[in-house]
């Protein structure tokens, strides 16, 4: 499914979230980077939208990875960077090609919902930080507000499938609705990343909850 969106993939997070995903990105980068940090991985990079986010506010020095198991997504996001300021490497979320205690920094946008096992991930990401490195996960959510939901749900259910239809494929834009309506909940999956073994989490709503930035540190 997601090699099928590849080619207009970037063009639909914009237009679906009305440019909103630009700015999302942005705060996570600006909550979760460090000057000190030296090598970040961005997890399920899609087209590396993050990844390219990471490494323009990364110190030089500062390694930047991203890693997808969809080639097609890989290949549209090497066009983005192509002086090889960032590495792109095909790999699983569950299985990473990564030495234990690697990183300083792992982030994941809108991915982590896609995995098979979220608390295999979740272990998946800490192996590879370092003691002491931050996880900063960006992810839809269901809007805690009963207005506000009322509001938005209709849309995200019914209007924003047929938009995708138009221009990409269907079922994949059924199913990102569906993703996210059996997604955990902010304080729900805040408590899964702590049973996982990551510490000191937080987390905040973005656009009245329609979104929804964690952070946690690996101890």
């Amino acid at each position: 499914m997601f090699d099928q969106i590849a080619p207009r993939y970037d063009l639909l997070n914009h237009v679906l979230s009305g440019g909103t995903d630009i700015a999302w990105r942005r705060l996570a980068v600006k909550e979760a980077l460090r000057p000190s940090m030296r090598r970040v991985l961005d997890l399920a990079c899609g087209t590396g939208d993050m990844a390219m986010e990471i490494r323009q506010h990364a110190h030089a020095g500062c390694e930047v990875i991203g890693a997808d198991f969809s080639a097609p997504m890989l290949r549209k996001a090497q066009v983005k960077a192509p002086d090889g300021s960032i590495a792109w490497i095909e790999a699983d979320g569950l299985r990473l090609p990564f030495a234990s205690e690697s990183f300083d920094l792992v982030t994941i946008a809108f991915g982590i919902r896609n995995m098979e096992s979220l608390e295999g991930g979740l272990r998946e990401m800490r192996r590879v930080l370092r003691p002491g490195g931050t996880i900063a996960i960006l992810e839809f959510s269901k809007p805690e507000n009963a207005i506000v939901r009322g509001l938005y749900m209709p849309y995200f259910l019914h209007v924003l499938p047929r938009i995708g239809a138009l221009l990409s494929q269907k079922s994949a834009y059924l199913y990102l609705p569906f993703s996210v309506v059996h997604f955990p909940g902010r304080k729900e999956l805040a408590r899964t990343m702590q049973r996982c073994g990551i510490g000191q989490v937080r987390h905040c709503a973005l656009s009245l909850g329609i979104a929804a930035l964690h952070l946690g540190v690996r101890e």
